[in-house]
C-alpha cells in the first residue's frame, strides 16, 4: 500500500465514522447495523469495526440490534468549565501513549496515596501495566513524588507525619531527608523520575498537572528500565510538558 493509498483510507474511514454518528443521531429510536450498512453503503464488515470502536468509546449506545447516541456525544457539547479534568485529560493520555507507544496514566491524590484515574497500556511484549483504581504509595512512584513537589509546606508535613513509607526494592527511598532532597530536584527540574523504585525493571517519569488551587493530579510515563535511557526520557518529559500545559489553559 502507497502513502497516498494509505492517507485515502484514513481519511475515508474518518468520513465514515462521520456519517454512522450523525445517521444515529438522527434516528432517535434507534437503527440497526443492517439499516446502517444500506443508507451509508458500508460493507457490514468494515461497519462492524466501526460500530464496536464507537460503542466502545460511548459514542455510540447498543441496545440489542439497535444503536443510539452514546453518552460521550453529550459531554462533547458540554461547556469547558463543565468538564471534569480526567475528561480533558482521558484523549491527551490516549494520545502520549500512541506516540510514545509506553505505558501513559492520569493519577489522581487520594489521601497519602496516587490512584490511577485513566491508563493507556502500551502494545510491546515487555510493558508496564497498571489497572484504574490502583492505589500506590506517593513516596515510591514518579507521579506520586511530582505530587508531593507540588504540596504547600504544611500538607507535605502532614505527610511526612501520618504516611507509611515502605521499602518496594533496594531503590526505594523512604528517608525523609533523602525524599526531601529529591523533592527539592522535582521542583527544580520540573519532573519526578523514579527507576526500579516500586516495581523492579520500570522507570517513570511524572508530572504535576498545574492548577490555580490544589495539585491533585499527575500524569507520568513508564517505561521498562531496558529500553530507558536519555533520549527516551527526553522525549517524554517534552510531551509531557506539552500536555500538562494543555490541561491547564
Amino acid at each position: 500500500m502507497t502513502a497516498q493509498t494509505n492517507i485515502q483510507s484514513k481519511v475515508k474511514s474518518a468520513l465514515r465514522t462521520l456519517d454512522i454518528l450523525e445517521l444515529v443521531v438522527a434516528y432517535r429510536t434507534g437503527i440497526s447495523a443492517v439499516e446502517i450498512s444500506a443508507a451509508l453503503s458500508i460493507p457490514e464488515s468494515s461497519l462492524s469495526y466501526l460500530l464496536s470502536t464507537l460503542t466502545d468509546r460511548a459514542y455510540l449506545n447498543r441496545e440489542g440490534r439497535l444503536y443510539f447516541a452514546g453518552a460521550r456525544l453529550d459531554r462533547l457539547r458540554e461547556p469547558a468549565e463543565g468538564q471534569s479534568l480526567a475528561d480533558r485529560a482521558a484523549p491527551l493520555v490516549k494520545a502520549i501513549c500512541g506516540q510514545l507507544n509506553e505505558t501513559t496514566s492520569l493519577f489522581m491524590l487520594t489521601g497519602w496515596e496516587a490512584e490511577a484515574v485513566i491508563t493507556e497500556t502500551s502494545s510491546q511484549n515487555l510493558r508496564y501495566s497498571i489497572d484504574v483504581g490502583t492505589r500506590t504509595p506517593l513516596h515510591c512512584i514518579s507521579a506520586g513524588k511530582a505530587l508531593l513537589a507540588a504540596m504547600p509546606p504544611d500538607q507535605l508535613e502532614s505527610y511526612f507525619t501520618e504516611s507509611e513509607r515502605l521499602s518496594y526494592t533496594p531503590n526505594t527511598r523512604c528517608d525523609r531527608r533523602d525524599i526531601e532532597e529529591e523533592l527539592a530536584r522535582v521542583r527544580s527540574g520540573g519532573f519526578a523520575r523514579t527507576r526500579d523504585e516500586y516495581s523492579r525493571g520500570i522507570s517513570a517519569i511524572g508530572m504535576a498537572v498545574p492548577s490555580d488551587s490544589a495539585v491533585t493530579y499527575a500524569i507520568s510515563v513508564a517505561v521498562p528500565t531496558s529500553r530507558y535511557d536519555d533520549e527516551v526520557e527526553g522525549k517524554i518529559i517534552e510531551i509531557l510538558r506539552k500536555t500538562t500545559t494543555l490541561l491547564k489553559n
